[in-house]
């Protein structure tokens, strides 16, 4: 599992979108100017996560001000994960991460056979990574279940504080 520290710059990636493109980080950081929230989610089965992702969407305006974007990554295969993308039409990509690649290089944690409790069997869970334009580390937060992550309110004061007080 990857660690990543603050400052450094996250692993380039690129993955298939729900829309049947390729989503390549590198690409987005040229063309959505700012920073950019990587969002890793359990799955579309899974009603905290998408409540979390509808929060995010109903606070578009206040990041986009803010000059902050979404990508949302999940384990789940690409067909939920296009249901869940039409079914609530949010207006950032949805990314499948089937094969774990870039969840294992940012150091998501993965709950599998091998976890001490079950929990709708195998998936990624939630992680939060908050990059800079150049696509350096500036905030992260992981999870090994589907509570404690932060909400679209704790996402506002955590860009407030780091746009802040950034050296």
């Amino acid at each position: 599992m990857s660690n990543l520290t603050l400052g450094q710059k996250v692993p380039e990636f690129s993955l298939q979108t729900t829309s049947n493109e390729t989503y390549s980080l590198e690409k987005d950081l040229e063309e959505r100017k700012g920073w950019h929230f990587i969002v890793f989610f359990r799955g579309a089965w899974c009603p905290v996560c998408i409540q979390d992702l509808k929060d995010i969407e109903e606070s578009h305006s206040y990041f986009q001000g803010k000059n902050v974007s979404f990508t949302a990554i999940s384990t789940d295969d690409l067909s939920n994960l296009r249901k869940l993308s039409d079914e609530h039409d949010f207006s950032f990509p949805i990314l499948s991460d089937e094969n774990l690649d870039v969840l294992r290089s940012y150091g998501v944690f993965y709950h599998d056979d091998t976890a001490p409790y079950e929990d709708h069997g195998s998936h990624g869970e939630a992680a939060y990574f908050l990059i800079d334009q150049s696509g350096n580390l500036l905030y992260q937060q992981k999870q090994t279940s589907p509570f404690g992550r932060p909400n679209a309110t704790e996402l506002r004061k955590i860009v407030q504080y780091i746009d802040k007080n950034l050296k």
